[in-house]
């Protein structure tokens, strides 16, 4: 993706612009202002359009004099004001929707960190073998294939994945687990048995990263082969 400019004078249409404009009224613009942090000044905006050519033609128009259309309001609604629109660029038949092409050409912060998590995902995912555990999006991926691990397996294997190299006990898991659970019955400590022996068999090869500590519990130990993913904000059950 790319970035060209378009004065104010162009008469262009194949371009996809992206303006800095003015809503259609000002009191719209007021509305939507929010209040800056103290010592900042707020000196502009910035108004993401996501829409092609196609789209500007079905509608009677071209993207030129929408750009054209928009500065003209501005400079009407505050004379005083300057304006600066731009284009983003993408590859035919790129897809996608038009607004988040936009946001990702111009760097808009929140459509970049998007786009970045979503390659870490996969590169993640492309991982050769191994296992990743993926807290952020509740999910395990053994050489790259997931696992298909039940809600309970997963609460399970998360919150000794949380207590890393920590002996958990079972009733420790019981009053974790299950004891805001309204719908399931509340297991005893050898349905936890049965839970982990579940929970190891989907692990497969890799059934040796939830340790028994034999009269105690058990216990989660990290190896080489190991990635945990962790999710952005601190776990709920984690304190």
């Amino acid at each position: 993706m790319s970035l060209a400019s378009i004065s104010s004078h162009s008469t262009r249409t194949p371009l996809s612009a992206v303006p800095d404009a003015a809503p259609a009224t000002a009191p719209a613009v007021r509305a939507a202002v929010r209040a800056v942090p103290n010592g900042t000044e707020a000196r502009g905006f910035v108004l993401y359009v996501g829409v092609d050519e196609a789209d500007a033609a079905a509608a009677g128009t071209s993207l030129g004099a929408l750009v054209q259309a928009l500065k003209t309001l501005t400079t009407q609604l505050v004379p005083e004001a300057e304006s600066y629109a731009a284009v983003a660029l993408a590859p035919e038949g790129a897809g996608g929707r038009a607004i988040d092409v936009v946001r990702l050409a111009l760097q808009e912060p929140a459509a970049l960190a998007k786009h970045r998590n979503a390659h870490a995902d996969e590169e993640l995912d492309r991982a050769a073998s191994g296992v990743v555990i993926d807290i952020s999006r509740k999910r395990v991926v053994l050489d790259n294939h997931p696992a298909a691990l039940t809600f309970k397996e997963f609460e399970l294997l998360q919150y000794l994945v949380l207590r890393e190299g920590k002996t958990v006990d079972r009733q420790e898991i019981i009053q974790a687990l299950w004891s805001a659970d309204t719908a399931d019955e509340v297991p005893n400590e050898r349905t936890i048995d049965v839970h982990v022996r579940r929970l190891r068999s989907k692990l497969g090869g890799y059934d040796e990263i939830v340790r028994t500590v034999r009269g105690v519990g058990y216990r989660f130990d990290r190896h080489a082969d190991v990635t945990i993913r962790y999710a952005s904000t601190p776990s709920p059950d984690l304190f």
